[in-house]
């Protein structure tokens, strides 16, 4: 498979998604705190950091999954939680880390799910929501896959599946919570590239957590770096993998060398520091 290359964007549309002053809990564990973010139109952003730093909880806050118990979340410069679900699921879609479909469930019904909040008692299944249907199936590579259960698929092929459902959703906001989890780097490299993709082919602007840190750096734009619930790092690639910031967030002794293929920082570990 040739890997395709994704410079950095040289502009910057306006801001799609925010966070303001967040605060994010469960029950009494404060996850985040007073966090500000700024996500703009078109851009590619990777949030990185250490487990338990509070990536997962921001990108569910970010999709309306969890209400901040401070700052406010805002889709195009309006609250999110005062949005109308029906809108914010035209407008955005989120993929969780491990989403699992119900049993039985075919490729091709799991996609077509994607068409549902743009159905009411007024406006049923229509040959439009067929025709999304059947782009997305044909743009992610799953047409042939498209009867087949998808508790059947391979990891990579599952993962295709759900991003063929978001793109039958119609929303160009994709936030995904670590969509290479579980997967052996031939089908990680898969996914980013579909991600990849409907960025710079399909003008989606899109969200990724992800782990690994030389991936984060091929492929996105931006780089956001949390420790302990606090964003301590945002900018390019090269502005954010610096050997100072690994040792702080990572507590790892690293270098930093050029990626011999993009071109982008690639991080080589010597030693855990602590």
């Amino acid at each position: 498979m040739t890997t395709t290359l994704h410079p950095p964007a040289t502009s910057i549309g306006p801001v799609r998604l925010a966070a303001e002053s967040v605060r994010l809990a469960y029950d009494d564990r404060v996850v985040v705190r007073e966090l500000d973010l700024q996500l703009a139109d078109g851009s590619f952003t990777a949030i990185v950091g250490p487990n338990g730093c509070g990536k997962s909880t921001l990108l569910r806050a970010l999709g309306r999954l969890l209400r901040p118990v401070e700052g406010r979340v805002l889709l195009d410069g309006h609250a999110i939680e005062r949005t109308p679900t029906r809108e914010v699921a035209k407008t955005l879609g989120l993929l969780p880390q491990t989403p699992v479909a119900p049993e039985g469930l075919t490729v091709a019904d799991l996609v077509a799910r994607g068409r549902h909040p743009h159905q009411s008692w007024l406006r049923q299944w229509s040959r439009g929501d067929e025709a999304a249907v059947a782009e997305a199936l044909a743009w992610t590579d799953m047409s042939e896959l498209a009867d087949r259960p998808v508790d059947a698929l391979s990891g990579g092929q599952r993962q295709r599946a759900w991003i063929s459902m978001a793109l039958a959703q119609g929303t160009d906001l994709l936030l995904l919570d670590e969509p290479t989890t579980y997967l052996d780097l031939s089908h990680q490299i898969d996914v980013l590239e579909l991600v990849a993709r409907l960025h710079t082919e399909r003008g989606r602007t899109v969200v990724v957590v992800l782990h690994d840190l030389n991936l984060a750096a091929r492929y996105a734009q931006r780089l956001v770096a949390m420790k302990d619930g606090v964003l301590v790092a945002s900018g390019t690639p090269a502005e954010v993998l610096t050997e100072e910031l690994l040792a702080d967030v990572f507590d790892l002794e690293a270098r930093i060398v050029p990626d011999p293929v993009a071109g982008t920082p690639m991080v080589v570990p010597v030693r855990r520091l602590r």
